[in-house]
Protein backbone atom coordinates (compact mmCIF):
# COMPACT_ATOMS: atom_id res chain seq x y z
CA UNK A 1 0.00 0.00 0.00
CA UNK A 2 1.46 3.35 -1.10
CA UNK A 3 1.52 6.23 1.37
CA UNK A 4 0.51 9.82 0.50
CA UNK A 5 1.23 12.92 2.57
CA UNK A 6 -0.59 16.10 1.55
CA UNK A 7 0.52 19.67 2.20
CA UNK A 8 -2.25 22.31 2.16
CA UNK A 9 -2.63 25.92 3.27
CA UNK A 10 -6.33 26.70 3.00
CA UNK A 11 -9.77 25.20 2.71
CA UNK A 12 -8.56 21.73 1.75
CA UNK A 13 -11.11 20.82 -0.93
CA UNK A 14 -8.41 19.12 -3.03
CA UNK A 15 -7.05 17.36 0.07
CA UNK A 16 -10.54 16.10 0.97
CA UNK A 17 -11.10 14.93 -2.60
CA UNK A 18 -7.83 12.96 -2.52
CA UNK A 19 -8.58 11.47 0.91
CA UNK A 20 -12.02 10.30 -0.24
CA UNK A 21 -10.71 8.99 -3.57
CA UNK A 22 -8.12 6.79 -1.87
CA UNK A 23 -10.27 5.85 1.14
CA UNK A 24 -11.14 2.36 -0.10
CA UNK A 25 -8.26 2.03 -2.55
CA UNK A 26 -6.00 -0.99 -2.83
CA UNK A 27 -3.30 1.27 -4.29
CA UNK A 28 -2.73 3.99 -1.71
CA UNK A 29 -4.04 5.99 1.20
CA UNK A 30 -3.58 9.49 2.51
CA UNK A 31 -1.83 8.95 5.81
CA UNK A 32 -1.28 12.55 6.87
CA UNK A 33 -1.99 16.18 6.04
CA UNK A 34 0.44 18.93 6.98
CA UNK A 35 -0.39 22.64 6.93
CA UNK A 36 1.44 25.90 7.50
CA UNK A 37 -1.81 27.53 8.64
CA UNK A 38 -3.05 26.59 12.14
CA UNK A 39 -6.48 28.03 11.23
CA UNK A 40 -6.81 26.28 7.85
CA UNK A 41 -10.16 24.65 7.14
CA UNK A 42 -8.26 21.59 5.94
CA UNK A 43 -7.68 20.72 9.63
CA UNK A 44 -11.45 20.50 10.22
CA UNK A 45 -11.89 18.39 7.10
CA UNK A 46 -9.18 15.98 8.29
CA UNK A 47 -10.77 15.66 11.71
CA UNK A 48 -14.11 14.70 10.09
CA UNK A 49 -12.37 12.24 7.78
CA UNK A 50 -10.26 10.74 10.58
CA UNK A 51 -6.91 11.60 8.94
CA UNK A 52 -3.90 12.74 10.94
CA UNK A 53 -3.24 16.47 10.47
CA UNK A 54 -0.52 18.70 11.86
CA UNK A 55 0.31 22.37 11.51
CA UNK A 56 3.81 23.82 11.53
CA UNK A 57 5.50 27.19 11.33
CA UNK A 58 8.14 28.55 8.97
CA UNK A 59 11.01 27.68 11.33
CA UNK A 60 9.92 24.03 11.58
CA UNK A 61 9.58 23.90 7.79
CA UNK A 62 12.63 25.64 6.41
CA UNK A 63 15.00 26.59 9.22
CA UNK A 64 15.05 23.31 11.14
CA UNK A 65 14.51 19.67 10.22
CA UNK A 66 11.24 19.26 12.16
CA UNK A 67 9.01 18.83 9.10
CA UNK A 68 11.67 16.74 7.36
CA UNK A 69 11.83 14.46 10.42
CA UNK A 70 8.02 14.12 10.38
CA UNK A 71 8.18 13.10 6.72
CA UNK A 72 10.97 10.62 7.34
CA UNK A 73 8.86 8.95 10.04
CA UNK A 74 5.79 8.91 7.74
CA UNK A 75 7.79 7.51 4.81
CA UNK A 76 5.52 8.79 2.04
CA UNK A 77 5.74 7.33 -1.45
CA UNK A 78 4.39 10.65 -2.72
CA UNK A 79 4.10 14.14 -1.27
CA UNK A 80 1.21 16.06 -2.81
CA UNK A 81 0.93 19.84 -2.59
CA UNK A 82 -2.75 20.75 -2.76
CA UNK A 83 -3.07 24.49 -2.37
CA UNK A 84 0.17 24.77 -0.42
CA UNK A 85 1.66 28.24 -0.83
CA UNK A 86 5.20 28.09 0.55
CA UNK A 87 8.26 27.29 -1.50
CA UNK A 88 9.55 23.81 -0.63
CA UNK A 89 13.05 23.81 0.93
CA UNK A 90 15.83 22.24 -1.13
CA UNK A 91 16.87 19.91 1.71
CA UNK A 92 13.40 18.29 1.75
CA UNK A 93 13.31 18.04 -2.04
CA UNK A 94 16.72 16.32 -2.00
CA UNK A 95 15.48 13.68 0.49
CA UNK A 96 12.29 13.08 -1.53
CA UNK A 97 13.62 13.49 -5.06
CA UNK A 98 10.89 13.10 -7.72
CA UNK A 99 8.34 12.39 -4.97
CA UNK A 100 6.86 15.88 -4.56
CA UNK A 101 4.11 17.07 -6.91
CA UNK A 102 1.93 20.16 -7.07
CA UNK A 103 -1.28 21.22 -8.78
CA UNK A 104 -1.37 24.70 -10.30
CA UNK A 105 -4.58 26.45 -11.47
CA UNK A 106 -3.26 27.49 -14.89
CA UNK A 107 -1.52 26.09 -17.94
CA UNK A 108 2.11 26.46 -16.97
CA UNK A 109 4.42 28.09 -17.87
CA UNK A 110 1.73 30.79 -18.12
CA UNK A 111 0.65 32.40 -14.84
CA UNK A 112 3.15 30.63 -12.63
CA UNK A 113 5.71 31.88 -10.14
CA UNK A 114 5.76 33.60 -6.78
CA UNK A 115 2.43 35.21 -5.91
CA UNK A 116 0.53 33.40 -8.66
CA UNK A 117 -2.01 31.26 -6.82
CA UNK A 118 -5.78 30.97 -6.50
CA UNK A 119 -7.82 33.99 -7.49
CA UNK A 120 -4.67 35.93 -8.50
CA UNK A 121 -4.21 33.44 -11.35
CA UNK A 122 -7.87 33.49 -12.43
CA UNK A 123 -7.95 37.29 -12.29
CA UNK A 124 -4.87 37.50 -14.54
CA UNK A 125 -6.40 35.01 -17.00
CA UNK A 126 -9.59 37.12 -17.26
CA UNK A 127 -7.75 40.47 -17.44
CA UNK A 128 -5.51 39.18 -20.25
CA UNK A 129 -8.57 37.96 -22.15
CA UNK A 130 -7.28 34.41 -22.47
CA UNK A 131 -9.50 32.06 -24.48
CA UNK A 132 -8.42 29.01 -22.50
CA UNK A 133 -6.90 28.09 -19.18
CA UNK A 134 -6.64 24.90 -17.18
CA UNK A 135 -4.70 22.96 -14.60
CA UNK A 136 -1.13 21.72 -14.49
CA UNK A 137 0.16 18.92 -12.29
CA UNK A 138 3.94 19.03 -12.07
CA UNK A 139 6.94 17.87 -10.09
CA UNK A 140 8.23 20.38 -7.55
CA UNK A 141 11.77 21.68 -7.91
CA UNK A 142 13.74 24.56 -6.38
CA UNK A 143 11.75 27.20 -8.33
CA UNK A 144 8.06 28.10 -8.08
CA UNK A 145 6.03 26.25 -10.74
CA UNK A 146 9.03 25.26 -12.89
CA UNK A 147 9.21 21.50 -12.28
CA UNK A 148 8.60 18.96 -15.05
CA UNK A 149 4.98 18.90 -16.19
CA UNK A 150 3.16 15.61 -15.59
CA UNK A 151 -0.36 16.50 -16.80
CA UNK A 152 -2.39 19.40 -18.15
CA UNK A 153 -6.10 19.75 -18.86
CA UNK A 154 -7.67 22.74 -20.59
CA UNK A 155 -11.01 24.52 -20.45
CA UNK A 156 -12.45 27.39 -22.45
CA UNK A 157 -12.62 30.92 -21.09
CA UNK A 158 -15.57 32.83 -22.52
CA UNK A 159 -15.42 36.61 -23.03
CA UNK A 160 -18.29 36.87 -20.52
CA UNK A 161 -16.53 34.78 -17.83
CA UNK A 162 -15.76 36.49 -14.52
CA UNK A 163 -12.85 35.58 -12.27
CA UNK A 164 -15.31 33.52 -10.21
CA UNK A 165 -16.56 31.69 -13.33
CA UNK A 166 -12.99 30.72 -14.21
CA UNK A 167 -12.35 29.62 -10.61
CA UNK A 168 -15.38 27.28 -10.78
CA UNK A 169 -14.19 25.75 -14.06
CA UNK A 170 -10.71 25.16 -12.65
CA UNK A 171 -12.13 23.64 -9.46
CA UNK A 172 -14.13 21.12 -11.52
CA UNK A 173 -10.99 20.15 -13.47
CA UNK A 174 -9.05 19.71 -10.21
CA UNK A 175 -11.74 17.53 -8.65
CA UNK A 176 -11.99 15.33 -11.75
CA UNK A 177 -8.34 14.88 -12.67
CA UNK A 178 -6.07 15.34 -9.63
CA UNK A 179 -6.84 12.03 -7.85
CA UNK A 180 -6.58 10.03 -11.10
CA UNK A 181 -3.19 11.56 -11.95
CA UNK A 182 -1.91 10.89 -8.41
CA UNK A 183 -3.04 7.27 -8.77
CA UNK A 184 -1.24 6.93 -12.14
CA UNK A 185 1.98 8.31 -10.65
CA UNK A 186 1.80 5.83 -7.77
CA UNK A 187 1.17 2.93 -10.16
CA UNK A 188 4.29 3.64 -12.23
Amino acid sequence: MKRIVIFASGSGSNAENLIKFFHNSDTASVIQVLTNNPHAKVLDRCKKLNVSALSFNRIAFSKSEDVLNTLEVSQPDLIVLAGFLWKFPDFILEKFENKVINIHPALLPKYGGKGMYGMHVHDAVVKNKETETGITIHYVNENYDEGAIIFQEKCKVLPTDSTEDVAKKIHLLEMEHFPKVVEKILNR
